[in-house]
């Protein structure tokens, strides 16, 4: 089975200019088939306010109401994926700048929760692993956004560690994947103040012993149950910083089973 590296990045990696051009870097080093999915960094947080829209985070995850779709649609599907594209071009790399509504790649459905009203939120449902093979076969390097759509014409904003892990269980069924989660720390932190108290691995338990203590928290939340879900489907995940990796693939939180 061809193998497939799937990176995402966002946040910090994005919102840093010269983190930004070195982990293009990087990955442009990357071997064989691969993928980027980004998230927004804090360009459309930063938008919003000046435009005076209100867009509140709970757990880690983006309120979206249809002003904040607006921003994030321009700056998520618009800038930062072309600027991304742009700086792959320069590396040599064949990239095309996506979202999930183009070519039907990714439909999803607005979120439905008992308590909380998430806006324009999308959940995925489905993955048009056909077209995206396509493009792999291709030697194209695609560059997504998480902007996905529902298939009547309403765009969605959807987590794009989300859209990462169900884009790596999907084209799990074609190829070996190994789904890297880089940002700006090392791995997962026992410590969240201390950058070298990160965990060469991480099982189901341990995980949630962190949970429970708070040291996991914030962004990092659904970002580690996004890699449990894509390990349980039999996904490689590997979180931690593409910088450092890059140089040693021994760094890194490598999601383990439970001994």
């Amino acid at each position: 089975m061809k193998e497939l590296t799937l990176v995402k990045i966002g946040g910090n990696l994005i919102d840093d200019e010269s983190k930004l051009s070195a982990s293009l870097e990087a990955f442009a080093k990357i071997e064989g088939a691969k993928l980027l999915v980004h998230g927004g960094g804090k360009l459309a947080t930063d938008m919003a306010k000046q435009l005076g829209i209100s867009s509140p985070m709970i757990d880690g995850r983006r309120i979206t109401n249809a002003e904040t779709l607006k921003v994030v649609s321009m700056v998520y599907a618009g800038w930062i994926n072309k600027k991304i594209v742009a700086g792959l071009q320069a590396l040599n790399q064949q990239a095309i700048g996506l979202c999930g509504a183009d070519d039907n790649l990714i439909l999803a459905e607005k979120r439905q929760h008992a308590s909380i009203d998430y806006g324009y939120v999308g959940d995925v449902l489905e993955v048009n692993t056909e077209a995206l093979a396509t493009y792999i076969e291709q030697d194209k390097v695609l560059v997504l956004s998480a902007i996905t759509h529902d298939g009547k014409g309403q765009l969605l904003n959807t987590n794009a560690d989300t859209v990462a892990t169900e884009l790596a269980i999907a084209l799990s069924q074609q190829y070996q994947v190994k789904l890297i989660y880089s940002f700006e720390k090392p791995g997962v932190l026992i410590n969240p103040e201390d950058d070298m108290s990160f965990l060469k691995r991480l099982d189901m338990n341990l995980y949630q012993e962190m949970k429970e203590n708070g040291s996991i928290n914030k962004g990092m939340l659904p970002k580690a149950e996004n890699a449990f879900r894509a390990f349980d489907k039999g996904v490689q995940v590997i979180i931690g910083d593409l910088l450092i990796l890059a140089k040693d693939e021994c760094c890194g939180t490598q999601l383990i089973e439970c001994s």
